[in-house]
């Protein structure tokens, strides 16, 4: 406690300078905290991607698509379960901002695919009953107020209905929730049937398969008997894991985690530069007193710990605060209003940024402890 005391009173002695370097680093761990978050919100699915679920796209590209009778071929082959459609729809609601994630399915098949898409029963069956019904995740029915028994107008963008009409109407039946925390709760899911029968074109087509295999363990060989299925096909097939997969839809956004750490770790390069020359000039100031302190009995290792204690202390305050002030930020809302599939600092996140505090704290503060330890009484009071 003595010993803390007389860290903290030297790093008030030049108040602006510690204020300025604390605010430099809340600033670099908020910065950490909250691009974390969007990070996560862009990895989430990735995360809790299925481990015995594989995606069967078109070879060429994912825009396009498959016909629907491939369902029944994959279903006989062998290490497979079962498979389930989605198709992308690509609508608005009520203005070209609104947009999120729309796909017809079949409903039946599609919550005994997803199991963490928890409707009640009630819903389930009403879905299962209502030719028009839709289910939307409960994040985004909070996002635009929506409850169950509303209908719901979505502006078709690319799937027009017969007579070039581009205005889709649906009855929300259910509400689903997330098994887990990061299940995505963002979606908007009608029946596939209505869609193909009301659609203008593409009658028959599907946009990918969702398929589910005995052992995940055999995914490679599961994976290439389906694409030596279809191969030579008018529609060849590529297949590869849901994390995979959603791993390739998130990159045509750009390389999120590599992103993220370009922009942290130049951010911290320079507030590590910022706080080692803050405790240099610390330590430059007081020399004199450094070498009576030595004079007064203090050890070389003690002088060594002093310093460092003191940018310890630093980069604690500094470093706590930020984080703090991030995990606040983050719990007000994510800024893209509910688009993104979750929005949180992830736990990982958060010891980061402890060990982050503490590597910087050493790194910042062993060159000028190593200076107070090296120093000589004679030649220091001599100055």
């Amino acid at each position: 406690m003595k010993y803390l005391y007389l860290m903290w009173s030297n790093l008030k002695r030049k108040k602006t300078r510690t204020i300025l370097t604390l605010l430099s680093i809340v600033v670099a761990f908020t910065l950490f905290g909250y691009l974390g978050a969007i990070r996560q919100g862009f990895s989430q699915g990735i995360d809790v991607a299925g481990l015995d679920r594989l995606i069967v796209r078109h070879k060429v590209s994912i825009i396009q698509l498959l016909p629907a009778n491939y369902e029944a071929r994959m279903e006989r082959i062998e290490g497979v379960s079962d498979a389930a459609h989605q198709t992308w729809f690509g609508g608005v609601y009520q203005k070209p901002s609104n947009f999120f994630a729309q796909m017809p399915v079949n409903p039946e098949e599609f919550l005994e695919m997803y199991p963490e898409y928890l409707l009640t029963d009630e819903e389930r069956e009403a879905w299962l009953n209502t030719r028009t019904g839709v289910i939307a995740g409960r994040k985004i029915a909070d996002r635009f107020g929506w409850k169950v028994g509303d209908r719901i107008p979505i502006q078709a963008t690319i799937w027009f209905r017969k007579g070039g009409e581009r205005t889709w109407e649906f009855d929300l039946v259910g509400i689903y929730d997330g098994a887990e925390k990061g299940t995505d709760t963002t979606q908007f899911f009608f029946r596939y049937d209505y869609f193909d029968e009301a659609r203008q074109n593409g009658q028959g087509l599907v946009g990918w398969y969702t398929v589910r295999i005995d052992d995940p363990d055999r995914a490679v060989e599961i994976s290439q008997r389906i694409d030596d299925e279809f191969a030579n096909s008018r529609a060849e097939t590529k297949t590869e894991p849901e994390g995979a997969f959603l791993q390739g839809f998130a990159n045509q956004i750009g390389d999120i985690g590599m992103i993220f750490m370009s922009i942290i770790a130049a951010v911290f390069f320079t507030i590590l530069l910022v706080t080692g020359n803050t405790m240099a000039y610390a330590v430059r100031e007081r020399t004199n007193e450094l070498a009576v302190l030595k004079a007064l009995g203090f050890t070389d290792s003690g002088v060594l710990g002093l310093v460092l204690g003191e940018s310890l202390v630093l980069c604690a305050i500094g470093g706590g605060v930020g984080l703090a002030l991030a995990w606040f930020l983050v719990s007000m809302g994510d800024p893209s209003n509910g688009a993104l599939p979750a929005f949180f600092i992830p736990p990982r996140d958060m010891i980061l940024g402890v060990v982050l505090i503490v590597l910087m704290a050493f790194i910042a503060g062993i060159l000028p402890a190593l200076q107070a330890q090296r120093l000589r009484i004679a030649d220091a009071l001599r100055r």
